[in-house]
Parts: structure tokens; sequence; C-alpha cells
């Protein structure tokens, strides 16, 4: 709907990639925001977010480069860059990724789950209003709330042959921008009740991923295969992990805490 947010002269400045940078300056506030909350002032700890940014942007490419280098006659590594795409999978991969490969470099032994945790959740909303902006805005639907743009818009965003009909359709982002806000908000209210270090950041892949499967029926993305998407696939090989983790912390009792000592009372002890 506005694929381009900035003209100077020749110069153009696309709305998602305006967004996306947005999106990672939020993201490295909160974490910013959280280290000093959580009294962390280890240098080390920039150090893991740079690389977990580095190895998020790489994997964020790769994620979808697959389709440039499939359809582009004379693939280069400048137009993989350029043109190749961006997934937030991929990125949320890496960007794990990352954090491991840096914390074992450098020799950092503790877990950053729990910082990271809040900062991604926000940084991601932020960057989907450029997706909003920008991307196939989702399926036709009946529902009230539906969104519509008129054919010269529609026919601006890439791959929505749906946008240029004048139907109400899902604003799939929307949804996705209300759910990581909901994310970020039950990670603040289980942040003071789970004791498990670094539990936060994995409390986080499993709802995010729970939510993206779900929101892709919506979102009007090409199938792979047996009518689902690239990114239902790949959630499909990866969540059970995650789900059966947690299946095994509930069943040996992690979460829950242990009972608060008492003070004996000594016989004939009025105070």
């Amino acid at each position: 709907m506005l694929p381009v947010l900035i003209r100077i002269g020749d110069l153009e400045i696309g709305t998602h990639d305006v967004f996306v940078v947005f999106g990672v300056v939020v993201a490295v506030l909160v974490f910013r925001h959280e280290n000093r909350r959580h009294k962390m002032d280890d240098s080390r700890l920039w150090t893991i977010a740079a690389g977990a940014i580095l190895t998020g942007a790489l994997f964020a490419k790769l994620g979808t480069g697959w389709r440039y280098l499939a359809e582009d006659p004379d693939p280069s590594f400048v137009g993989l860059w350029v043109h190749g795409g961006k997934t937030v999978l991929g990125g949320l991969a890496g960007a794990y990724v990352g954090v491991l490969i840096t914390k074992r470099l450098i020799g950092y032994p503790h877990r950053t789950g729990d910082l990271f945790a809040p900062a991604v959740a926000l940084g991601i909303a932020v960057g989907r209003i450029g997706c909003f902006l920008t991307e196939p805005i989702g399926t036709p639907t009946a529902l009230p709330w539906g969104i519509t743009v008129s054919p010269e818009v529609g026919a601006q965003i890439p791959n929505c042959p749906q946008c240029t009909t004048g139907v109400l359709l899902h604003p799939s982002f929307l949804y996705e921008i209300a759910a990581l806000i909901g994310l970020y908000t039950l990670l603040r209210w289980l942040e003071p009740r789970i004791d498990v270090p670094g539990e936060l950041f994995k409390v986080f892949l499993l709802g995010y991923g729970t939510f993206r499967f779900v929101v892709e029926f919506v979102r009007g993305n090409d199938t792979f295969a047996f009518g689902l998407t690239g990114s239902q696939i790949f959630l499909l090989v990866t969540m059970p992990l995650l789900y059966g983790y947690f299946a095994r912390q509930l069943v040996q009792h992690s979460y829950r805490r242990p009972p608060l000592a008492t003070v004996p009372t000594v016989a004939g002890d009025s105070g």
C-alpha cells in the first residue's frame, strides 16, 4: 500500500526496509533496558546481541533465497541479497544460532533468553508494520474487520491478485502485530513466575510459532506442499521439539516453586 516511504530525487527508500531498521532499533533499546533492569552490565552481552543480529539477517535472507535462485536466470550474490526477500522464521533461527555460537566463542556461560525475548517480540511487531504496508494483505474474508484497497494501490502489492478485486481481505499482519504485543505482555507476566533461567525465549518461540502456523492460512502466501506454505512446513518440523521440551518440563514439575521454609516454633515461646 506504501512501497516507498521516502523519495529524495531519484533515491527511493522502501517502507519495508525503514520499518525493519526501526524494529532493530526498538529491539536494541528494549534489550538495553532489560540489561539495566536485571543489573547485568557485562559488555559481552552486546557482542552476543551483535552476533544474533548478524546471523539473524543472514538466515532471514537464506530462508527465502531459494525462490530467487529458482526464478532468476542469472542469479548472483548481490541479486540474492537485494531481491531474495526475508523471512522472520529464518531470522529467528539464525539469531538463536548466532547467540549460541557467539557465547561459545567469547566464553559467556549464562543464559540470555530472558533478556532477548521481550526485545524480539516488540522488534518484530514494529517490523511487521512495514510488512502490512507493502506485502500481500491476506485472503478474502466476510468478517467485518476485513480491509480493502483500491485497484490502483492493490496493483502495487506484489503477488497479491486478490488485492485488486475490491473484496474484504484478512489484515493478517495486523493480527500478527496484535499477537506479538500480546506475547510481550505474557512474557512480562510470566517473568516473576518462572524461575528457570532463559525460559522466556522458549515461551516466545512456542507462542509465536503456534500463532504463525495458524495465521498462514489467511495470509495468502503460496503453498509449498499438502496445501501448506513453506513456513508451515518448517514449523511442522521444528515445533514438535518445543512442544516436547515443555511437556518434559511440566512432567518434571520444573516450574513448581518449592514451599517457603518455615521456622519451627519453640515450645513456650510467646513471641
